[in-house]
């Protein structure tokens, strides 16, 4: 369905649709970069529902099937990369703190007071700009595999980089599968191989709902340009969860390490052999973290 949150249209699927316990507590899960909601697994999905939770997902602005921003520029991503890492200021059509509006209009949309707030890769950012502008409104925080956003962190290995900004050989369906296939078994979870076939469908089903990859290049200079985030998180109180794969190529392992550094009384959870993915192996271990980390947490 469809919800005007923060001024724009975004699409949400609320498992309160479904029949989720009246008054359950809230999970909001946010996506990360250029990912759609249809990223999250089902059985990630379905455990939560299971452990008595209403689970919120939603496409991020200019991704998916919610409302594109195409009247902003298109930035040239990689002049804004060189800037980044020359230290200078990164411009930016949106930032990540009005995607942060966007998930907090969702929330007010649905008339959802608290939810607790989970987000992988950019969402874990994102989850971090609410925090940051909404205590009130996030019962607990559970970020991964994403980073504070500070300049002296590792990036990328090289291959992932290259994997990352390489781009399609040609615009049809075939070779679009081909591309993010390759893309996803170079940053997965080595200790947690998916089927090529099951991949390769994953792949088709998000393409085939939607592929729009000038969103996905103003979302990634939103996170380039949230320069001051990381000195920012120490402010934040809410009970905070960082789980991170130990073998991630594309943001390594001190970028969550980091984060929890940077936020009081997070606590840090490693996996090894997890990647830049959530893999059917990886679920089960984000789960047994995850769900007694939502269950101490008490509203505000």
């Amino acid at each position: 369905m469809q919800v005007k949150a923060n001024g724009i249209n975004i699409e949400v699927e609320d498992t309160a649709a479904a029949g989720s316990q009246p008054g359950a507590p809230v999970v909001l899960l946010i996506m990360g970069l250029g990912m759609q909601l249809v990223a999250w697994p089902a059985a990630f999905i379905q455990s939560l529902v299971d452990q008595g939770f209403r689970v919120v997902r939603f496409d991020n602005r200019d991704i998916g099937l919610s409302q594109h921003l195409d009247h902003l520029p298109v930035p040239h991503v990689v002049w804004e990369s060189l800037k980044f890492r020359a230290g200078l200021p990164v411009k930016a059509p949106y930032s990540l703190g009005d995607m942060a509006a966007d998930a907090l209009g969702v929330l007010d949309a649905l008339g959802i007071a608290q939810a607790h707030v989970v987000g992988v890769s950019m969402g874990g950012m994102i989850g971090q700009r609410m925090a940051l502008a909404a205590p009130q409104r996030v019962l607990s925080l559970c970020s991964v595999m994403s980073s504070s956003g500070a300049r002296h962190l590792p990036g990328p290995t090289a291959q992932a980089l290259r994997a990352l900004l390489r781009r399609p050989k040609r615009a049809d369906e075939q070779a679009l599968v081909d591309h993010y296939t390759r893309l996803f078994r170079v940053i997965g979870s080595p200790g947690f191989p998916i089927d090529e076939d099951v991949l390769r469908e994953r792949v088709l089903v998000s393409t085939r709902r939607s592929f729009h990859p000038a969103g996905m290049l103003r979302q990634m200079t939103a996170i380039a340009a949230d320069s001051r985030r990381a000195r920012e998180l120490e402010k934040i109180r809410v009970p905070t969860l960082v789980l991170h794969g130990k073998d991630d190529p594309l943001v390594p392992f001190a970028c969550g390490a980091d984060t929890a550094r940077r936020i009081g009384g997070a606590q840090l959870v490693g996996i090894h052999g997890m990647g830049h993915d959530l893999a059917p192996g990886v679920v089960a271990h984000l789960l047994e973290a995850l769900v007694p980390h939502i269950r101490s947490a008490r509203p505000a």
